[in-house]
């Protein structure tokens, strides 16, 4: 894992808190906040994502439930309401970001319960251990 998957897998699981994260990503030039828009999107979809995630997500984003990205998430067809969240004005990006680690968050857990309870491979559930960590920084 690159560092940047390594700090978006820690914010949506709570390792890192999400001020940190959202002054890491204002931090970034506009192409680079897109980059990581676009990976967050990916994630919720290789976490299995679904548009009922979306109001616990809004919830634990911090964002109001009338905030274009939060109307988009919960409109349906997740994979086009990513794609329309990831393509945003700059001013909707932080809630966008927001939201979206609150999302993979949400997603994630539901699907390490369900496949990876047992354990797994996947160097993202690890990361509290440390273990996920180690090709992230070699």
């Amino acid at each position: 894992m690159d560092g940047r998957t390594v700090i978006l897998n820690e914010l949506a699981q709570g390792i890192r808190p999400v001020a940190q994260g959202v002054g890491w990503f204002e931090g970034l030039a506009d192409t680079e906040q897109f980059g990581v828009l676009r990976d967050l999107a990916g994630f919720c979809i290789q976490a299995r994502a679904i548009s009922e995630d979306g109001p616990e997500s809004i919830r634990k984003a911090g964002i109001r439930p009338t905030h274009t990205p939060a109307v988009l998430v919960t409109r349906g067809s997740l994979t086009e309401q990513l794609a329309k969240i990831i393509n945003l004005p700059q001013d909707e990006r932080v809630k966008a970001f927001r939201l979206l680690v609150a999302l993979l968050g949400v997603a994630d857990e539901r699907r390490q319960l369900r496949f990876c309870a047992d354990g797994c491979g996947h160097a993202w559930h690890h990361l509290r251990t440390g273990a996920g960590t180690e090709t992230a920084t070699s």
